[in-house]
């Protein structure tokens, strides 16, 4: 029984809730119009899952790192490492046979994936041990996190992506990262104490970084859809008929973030509320429909 509920801790450790993340290795499959090449979407699909397993690696790795600080962080008190529930020696067993069967495994799927693998790994350990304490830096590592998952779905099929897309990448996930430190900021007693790259943030600089950030991905997804490449590659102007989606999303996401204070696990809110969920479907069913019917 404690081996089968330790695997079950481990699974939770891995934080399969959080790999929603990596649904961002599909855009380059979506936007180069290969969604339906049976080849590609394989190789994306196989890039997804080996992604997921990095990393869900990667957050055990975290957890280990930061386990006497989530002890008393009442955020992260309840994980499994952090209560007790699971062993360390287990964690760390789990680390050292899945790391290098995900590394294995992507080598032999694409060798430029294993090199964007392999410094998403070494860019998330940098973060775990230096970059998050550092005020800004912080924020910027984490966005370029997803830009590398991005990246990773553009090489493991051979194909190019928009550049204004990898701006909006990292400016959307710029702007959940605020929102986190901003929860964070709010909710924990002594953040300073509890997360030291808090003590160099406030309020009005968060709130004024969201507004800017915000405001810069409507911006440069507006861009996109209007871009002369966009035209010529879709071979329509349509796309911008999506920019209200986008509109309301990221208004629907503030709203959530001042009003009914989410920003503890940002990905969760897209998942939590049913206006933004539904929002987010239509805003692919349309894009879809524009890029592969009309």
């Amino acid at each position: 029984m404690e081996d089968k509920s330790s695997i079950i801790y481990i699974i939770e450790t891995l934080r399969p809730r959080q790999w929603v993340k990596n649904l961002l290795i599909f855009a380059g499959l979506i936007f180069s119009q290969n969604l339906f090449n049976p080849e590609k979407f394989l190789y994306s699909l196989l890039a997804f899952l080996l992604f997921c397993l990095v990393s869900g690696i990667v957050y055990t790795v975290n957890d280990i790192i930061d386990l006497p600080y989530d002890k008393v962080n009442p955020l992260k008190s309840k994980r499994p490492l952090a209560s007790g529930r699971l062993k360390v020696s287990y964690a760390r067993l789990a680390v050292a046979i899945l790391l290098p069967l995900s590394l294995i495994g992507s080598y032999l799927l694409h060798r430029r994936f294993f090199m964007v693998v392999a410094g998403y790994i070494l860019l998330q350990i940098l973060y775990t041990l230096y970059i998050k304490d550092i005020p800004i830096l912080d924020v910027l590592s984490i966005s370029f996190g997803s830009l590398l998952r991005v990246v990773a779905g553009t090489v493991v099929i051979d194909v190019s992506i928009s550049s204004w897309l990898i701006i909006c990448t990292i400016l959307l996930a710029l702007l959940l990262a605020l929102s986190k430190r901003r929860y964070e900021l709010i909710n924990l007693e002594d953040a300073g104490v509890k997360r030291k790259v808090l003590k160099d943030y406030d309020l009005q600089l968060l709130d004024q970084m969201i507004n800017i950030t915000t405001s810069s991905v409507l911006i440069a997804y507006t861009l996109y859809t209007m871009s002369q490449r966009t035209i010529e590659r879709f071979d329509t102007s349509d796309l911008l008929f999506t920019v209200p989606f986008v509109l309301y999303g990221l208004f629907r996401y503030l709203y959530l973030i001042y009003r009914r204070g989410f920003g503890e696990s940002p990905e969760e809110a897209f998942i939590i509320d049913k206006p933004l969920m539904i929002d987010i479907i239509l805003w692919i069913i349309i894009v879809f429909v524009i890029i592969y019917i009309l």
